[in-house]
């Protein structure tokens, strides 16, 4: 029996925000207790920037990053070096690439990777788009600069066996990074070291 502090609107916010990534049970208490203690306006401008969220970004059909214009940002600047891609796992990683300042290619995001133990096929990801783009010409190396990991590592050499004949360079980071481990947390000394130290596959 739920006792006399339960308030089911406020038991809703708790709920809604222990389903966010991090969010324990005590952290989504203080977060809703802050946003009812704090003034309408606030809760009405974080409430419209969520809502600003879903309606406005989706994926740029040509790189699959996210964006509110399409293509994006980096998919339309002339400055930038189309004939040079980065293949990575997720938008956060472009975030973090781009923190380096040191790419001045494009991207290409995957949404993901191949793990057959998650039931993530390559049909589930941008793999087909992405052959399609390096087949349609234009791009001379391609950086696959994905995690890592187990599954990061045979998302590569699944990507390459598709691109074997397609006449283009191949790299990778240099493992600078750790194996096992983000590009998203790595931090920008890490990635420096990877992105200038980068080999053939």
């Amino acid at each position: 029996m739920k006792g006399s502090s339960h308030i089911e609107s406020l038991e809703r916010l708790k709920d809604r925000l222990k389903k966010l990534p991090g969010i324990g049970a005590r952290s989504a208490e203080r977060i809703a207790f802050f946003i009812l203690r704090g003034p309408r306006e606030d809760a009405e401008s974080l409430a419209a920037a969520v809502l600003d969220v879903k309606d406005k970004v989706n994926h740029c059909s040509v790189c699959f990053n996210l964006t509110e214009t399409d293509p994006c940002a980096i998919c339309a600047d002339p400055r930038r070096e189309a004939g040079e891609v980065w293949v990575v796992e997720q938008p956060n990683d472009v975030i973090a690439l781009e923190a380096t300042g040191l790419v001045r290619g494009k991207y290409h995001v995957l949404l993901g990777h191949v793990s057959g133990l998650d039931g993530i096929e390559p049909d589930d990801l941008t793999i087909a788009p992405l052959v399609q783009r390096v087949k349609g010409g234009g791009i001379r190396e391609l950086v696959l600069a994905l995690n890592p990991t187990l599954e990061g590592d045979g998302t590569a050499l699944y990507i390459q066996s598709l691109l074997a004949d397609a006449g283009v360079r191949m790299t990778r980071p240099s493992r600078g990074l750790a194996v096992g481990s983000q590009i998203e947390y790595a931090s920008s000394g890490m990635l420096e070291a990877a992105i200038r130290g980068r080999s053939p596959m």
